[in-house]
């Protein structure tokens, strides 16, 4: 058997990813990165109506909205800016895109707050609340979405890859998150906008700068390498250091999410009883404090031998420590907070309990229909008695109703109106066409068919 050759693979990988001849000089990337750092005359007007945009697609919780605002905003040219200066050791750039990215964000913040401040919807929907809780994750697709950016900057095909790292990175809407955290006075928003946009920015920077050393592009400034050096040791020890806290965020995630997968097990696997079903059960992970609450509705269970029971399970289930709550229709837990079943066991029930009077309503509605119906049917012959006697004398009982007609070949049922006549003397063919029209108008049943009947 032919061994292969390590050489020629190690070469033909090494031509999949040589980059020589499809990078653009130096210069011309440096020059596209120059020119997208200012933030004067349209640049920051662009910049001040696609912040306005993201907070009105904040406010309504509109992805779409969000995303063609990151499309339009240039807030990454001075990110890229920083990261380009501490790679080619150009610190006039690098001062110039820190102040540039200092206005931007100042702009941006006071921008969204103005926004905020006037807009008259103020609660916090999912689109906001995802932006002040920075994990792992976040810290990937700044580094990621950065690479991707310098990597395009610098190749003669650039495709569509800036606007899609724009969207990925989200540089936008933390900011405008702080802007409604300061229009609400809501620190917690605040905070942790701030993070994810510091995290997002300085990733970036780092991607940029560790692909311009990657791409080999010359330094600017050989005279001190000495403050090139202690310039790229602050953003590298920064960068960890902005990654500690998000780590402990993804570790609190993780612990949050497997907690809550636990409890949907738990609940599913143990409170299976005939006549007693889960409404609702409700998991909360917070300041290390863990509880449980379950809420059955059906027939009571005895209060205190079910908690003990259950309670003795929790450890089966790595729920060891967890605080549990049952709430029966008798039961009321003097500890519980009320509040929070307020705002969602009972909007359950309610809502349970209003399709079923819906439902209710309408089945009630139906037969009252059809019991009119009937009763109409049953006294529309003494009704329309005396007319008879003097348009047609020659009727001496009618009856009319409804019947279900199937059909024999297609089992098709279909309504039919019937009138069951007979006569004290025979009624010639032309008064008998006369008198079922006659029929037909009086009782307003177009359809309806004559029976002569003994």
């Amino acid at each position: 058997m032919k061994v292969p050759d390590i050489n020629a693979i190690k070469n033909s990988l090494k031509n999949y990813f040589d980059l020589t001849s499809f990078l653009i000089p130096q210069a011309d990337a440096e020059a596209d990165i120059r020119e997208g750092i200012s933030f004067r005359g349209t640049n920051i007007l662009i910049l001040i109506v696609a912040i306005f945009i993201a907070s009105l697609g904040l406010n309504v919780n509109s992805t779409a909205v969000i995303i063609g605002a990151m499309l339009i905003s240039p807030l990454m040219g001075p990110i890229i800016g920083i990261g380009l200066a501490v790679g080619i050791h150009d610190f006039d750039l690098m001062k110039r895109s820190f102040r540039n990215l200092f206005m931007a964000t100042l702009f941006s913040v006071a921008t969204s707050c103005i926004y905020f401040l006037l807009s008259p919807v103020n609660e916090g929907h999912s689109e906001l609340l995802a932006r002040t809780s920075p994990t792992i994750y976040d810290v990937f697709i700044g580094f990621f979405g950065g690479a991707a950016g310098i990597i395009a900057i610098g190749s003669r095909s650039k495709g569509n890859v800036i606007p899609g790292v724009a969207i990925a990175t989200a540089l936008m809407p933390p900011l405008c998150t702080v802007g409604y955290g300061l229009a609400t006075l809501q620190l917690s928003y605040i905070l942790g906008a701030l993070y994810l946009f510091f995290i997002n920015s300085v990733f970036i920077a780092c991607a940029t700068t560790v692909g311009v050393k990657l791409m080999k592009y010359q330094p600017k400034d050989f005279s001190n390498p000495l403050r090139a050096r202690r310039v790229r040791d602050t953003v590298y020890t920064i960068a960890i250091l902005t990654m500690i806290p998000a780590v402990y965020l993804t570790y609190r995630m993780y612990q949050e999410s497997t907690f809550k997968t636990n409890c949907e097990r738990f609940v599913d696997e143990q409170f299976d009883f005939d006549g007693t079903q889960v409404l609702h059960s409700v998991s909360n992970f917070k300041n290390n404090q863990r509880t449980l609450t379950v809420s059955l509705v059906g027939k009571v269970l005895p209060q205190d031998s079910l908690l003990l029971a259950m309670t003795d399970k929790l450890p089966q289930y790595h729920l060891a420590g967890t605080k549990l709550r049952i709430i029966q229709g008798d039961s009321y837990d003097a500890n519980f907070d009320a509040t929070q079943v307020s705002s969602t066991m009972l909007r359950d029930m309610y809502q349970v309990t209003q399709n079923t009077i819906n439902s209710q309503r309408e089945t009630i509605d139906s037969l009252k229909t059809i019991t009119a119906d009937v009763a109409r049917n049953d006294t529309i012959g003494a009704t329309i008695s005396p007319e008879l006697k003097v348009l047609f004398p020659q009727v001496r009982d009618i009856a009319v109703t409804r019947a279900i007609v199937s059909n024999v070949d297609s089992r098709r049922l279909d309504t039919l109106d019937v009138a069951l006549v007979s006569y004290s003397n025979p009624m010639p063919a032309a008064q008998n066409e006369k008198f079922l029209n006659y029929l037909r108008a009086r009782l307003n049943k177009p359809k309806l068919t004559l029976i002569p009947v003994r």
